[in-house]
């Protein structure tokens, strides 16, 4: 499994879209604009970065989410606002379109998830993207995706700041998860997996950045410029493809 997306959670999806827009990304509202909750920062190739929001009373409903989509679902989702702006979740896509076999596969490693949920978003230009997901019953661990049906990256995307793709994912991980974490990104060289006191990401690093962006725009995310070279050749030459 590859990184799939970092999940960042704002107040006002519209404002932290004018905000990154202003910083120099390409954003695009995952549904209509009107009633969206999703919007995404797209790459050519490779991970993106989504921007999300959920509504205040969201943790009201934690059993129905759970009813859904399985055992820690609601937890997940009612938590995404909990710490406030910033960083909230990670998800890692499958080569597989059908998450079923991949499941069975993590429980018989002894880790407990929840069940695929199919799900159809309609795109402000009209097109069906289907997917799948599945949580976790721990909310800190990320959690898995299918491939988008149909594919939603674009052959060419040209950020006004010069970002080509995402280098680096830090992601802090706590005593106690290290087994897990490591069974769930797989050998993806995106994550660099670091010892901290609560498992999340920490930082996104963009290859090809011309400058380090205002912090106050970022709506509570660490995103900068990556500094690894290896890093940066990875993510310019598959941006290139």
């Amino acid at each position: 499994m590859r990184c799939s997306h970092v999940l960042v959670w704002v107040e006002d999806l519209h404002r932290a879209v004018r905000d990154y827009r202003h910083l120099g990304f390409e954003v695009e509202y995952a549904t209509d604009a009107r009633d969206a909750r999703h919007a995404h920062v797209w790459f050519p190739h490779g991970p993106i970065l989504e921007l999300l929001t959920t509504p205040g009373h969201a943790g009201a409903f934690r059993w129905l989410i759970d009813l859904i989509a399985g055992r820690g679902a609601g937890r997940r989702m009612a938590g995404w606002g909990g710490n406030g702006e910033g960083f909230c979740d990670v998800a890692v896509v499958s080569s597989s379109a059908e998450l079923d076999p991949v499941l069975r596969d993590l429980r018989r490693d002894g880790l407990a998830v929840g069940r695929s949920v199919r799900w159809v978003r309609r795109r402000p230009d009209g097109q069906r993207t289907r997917f799948q997901f599945a949580y976790p019953v721990e909310p800190r661990l990320p959690f898995l995706v299918s491939p988008y049906d149909p594919p939603q990256h674009p052959t060419v995307q040209t950020h006004r700041n010069g970002a080509c793709g995402i280098a680096r994912v830090r992601l802090g991980v706590a005593a106690g998860d290290e087994a897990a974490v490591t069974r769930l990104v797989d050998d993806d060289p995106t994550f660099a997996l670091e010892p901290a006191a609560v498992t999340g990401v920490k930082a996104v690093e963009l290859a090809g950045l011309h400058h380090e962006l205002d912090p106050l725009l970022l709506h509570g995310a660490v995103i900068r410029r990556a500094r690894e070279q290896s890093a940066v050749i990875a993510a310019t030459a598959d941006c290139s493809n």
